[in-house]
């Protein structure tokens, strides 16, 4: 099979499971839009439904369930053991409108820490980031996705650790690529992009490339790794469950701290 086969392949699996994951995601909205309805005629707190809606820069709604805990054992590969890992059901019900985007996010996590230059040219995208990363939303998640084969990228940022979780609000694309001739955009190595499930849905959900990636040109790029891109290469050796080429990844990647500085 020639290589430009290999990548369109690859490219379709990673485009249809994005799909799946959209219908997921809207099925879990759809329940919660439902259970939120029962609470709120309940309490008679209309005026309620007309915030839920809003995408607006608000003051968040409060925290859930804590993090789970990391242990210190060491693995093979040179990360710590995740111990007992649960998702982080850290909930927010929008992006607080006074946040100051930082400049740097440092990711610590069991396997090494992982520094992200932050893109000015998605403004909007690294309040978001600044936000959660603040408010300890990704304290204790796990990156769920791995793919190593035509694309090549590390997803984290989901708080169900499945892929369809979210922080509670969605943003618009920004700062994305530009297409080739054949319709798509290499995402460079050391690339931090948002992952989505459609247009204006961005979240938590993010991705780190560690080899050059050929994409639709739907994703926005919000950052670069200046250090720690080693890790992502390690975790890519060790593959993913089962012996597929897009999965959970057999080394655990659990977030430790996200820390914004200026």
């Amino acid at each position: 099979m020639s290589q430009k086969r290999e990548r369109e392949l690859a490219r379709a699996r990673y485009e249809r499971q994005q799909v799946r994951r959209a219908e997921r995601a809207q099925n879990k909205r759809t329940r919660n839009f439902i259970s939120a309805g029962i609470v709120l005629l309940v309490t008679f707190m209309v005026w309620a439904g007309n915030n839920s809606a809003k995408n607006d820069l608000a003051k968040p709604a409060s925290t859930k369930s804590p993090a789970p805990s990391i242990s210190a054992s060491k693995q093979a590969s040179g990360c710590s053991q995740i111990g007992s890992a649960r998702p982080n059901n850290v909930s927010f019900a929008s992006v607080d409108k006074d946040t100051v985007a930082g400049s740097t996010l440092t990711l610590s996590t069991n396997c090494g820490g992982i520094k992200i230059a932050l893109n000015k040219n998605a403004p909007k995208t690294i309040q978001a980031m600044t936000f959660l990363a603040n408010k300890k939303f990704f304290v204790g998640t796990i990156c769920h996705r791995l793919t190593f084969s035509g694309i090549y990228v590390l997803q984290c940022g989901d708080p169900a650790g499945d892929g369809t979780g979210g922080p509670g609000f969605a943003f618009a694309d920004e700062n994305l690529p530009k297409a080739t001739e054949g319709g798509s955009a290499v995402y460079k190595r050391g690339t931090v992009a948002m992952a989505n499930s459609g247009p204006g849905t961005n979240g938590s959900q993010f991705f780190l490339v560690y080899e050059d990636s050929p994409l639709p040109p739907n994703y926005t790029v919000w950052g670069k790794i200046t250090s720690g891109i080693e890790i992502l290469d390690r975790v890519s050796t060790a593959g993913v469950q089962g012996g597929a080429a897009d999965g959970r990844p057999v080394q655990s990647v659990g977030i430790i701290s996200a820390t914004v500085t200026p």
